[in-house]
C-alpha cells in the first residue's frame, strides 16, 4: 500500500471513529480534549460534530490554519508531559471525549507517549467517556469499543472508561 493510500485510510478511519465517538457521548456532559492540533483539520471537524462542547487543544507549537486555532482559553501550549498534568488537575473526572492523534514514524517514541497518555486518561475522563486514538492507548478501567465496519483493526482505536 502506498504512503498516500495509508494516509487516506487513516483519515477515513479517524473521521468514522470521531463520528461514532460523538454519537456515543451524546448524552454525556463534559468537554473534549484534542491532543495535538497539527494543521487543525480534526479540531475543525470536532467543532462541527460537537458544536455545543468546549474543546480544549493541546499543542507544543501552534502552526495550524488560522481558522482552526482555538482561543487562548481553550489552548494548552507546550509538551504533553507538562500540559496534560496541569489539565488533569483542572478537569479531573469531567472529560467526555479525548482524541489523541500523535503517531509518528518513530514506534519507540510513540509507544512511550502512548503509555504516558494511557496513565493520564483515567484521571480526566468521566465514567462512560470515550477515547479515539491513532495508537493503542488502552488504560485501566477501560473497554475497547467496536470500530465502525469501515475501519480495519489497528488503524484506529476506541475505548470507553468503565468506572
Amino acid at each position: 500500500m502506498s504512503r498516500l493510500d495509508i494516509n487516506i485510510r487513516r483519515l477515513k478511519a479517524q473521521r468514522a471513529c470521531l463520528n461514532l465517538a460523538a454519537e456515543t457521548i451524546g448524552g454525556l456532559a463534559g468537554p473534549v480534549f484534542e491532543l495535538g492540533l497539527g494543521n487543525g483539520r480534526t479540531y475543525d471537524h470536532l467543532r462541527e460534530i460537537l458544536p455545543a462542547r468546549g474543546i480544549f487543544v493541546f499543542e507544543r507549537e501552534v502552526a495550524a490554519h488560522p481558522d482552526c486555532i482555538p482561543d487562548e482559553a481553550h489552548l494548552f501550549r507546550g509538551d504533553f508531559h507538562d500540559s496534560l498534568p496541569r489539565a488533569a488537575e483542572r478537569f479531573a473526572g469531567q472529560v467526555a471525549l479525548v482524541h489523541a492523534d500523535f503517531g509518528s514514524a518513530n514506534p519507540e517514541r510513540d509507544a512511550r507517549l502512548a503509555a504516558f497518555i494511557a496513565e493520564f486518561l483515567p484521571r480526566v475522563l468521566r465514567a462512560g467517556g470515550v477515547v479515539a486514538a491513532d495508537r493503542d492507548v488502552g488504560f485501566a478501567a477501560s473497554e475497547a469499543l467496536d470500530l465502525p465496519d469501515s475501519v480495519a483493526p489497528g488503524v484506529y482505536f476506541l475505548y470507553r472508561r468503565t468506572a
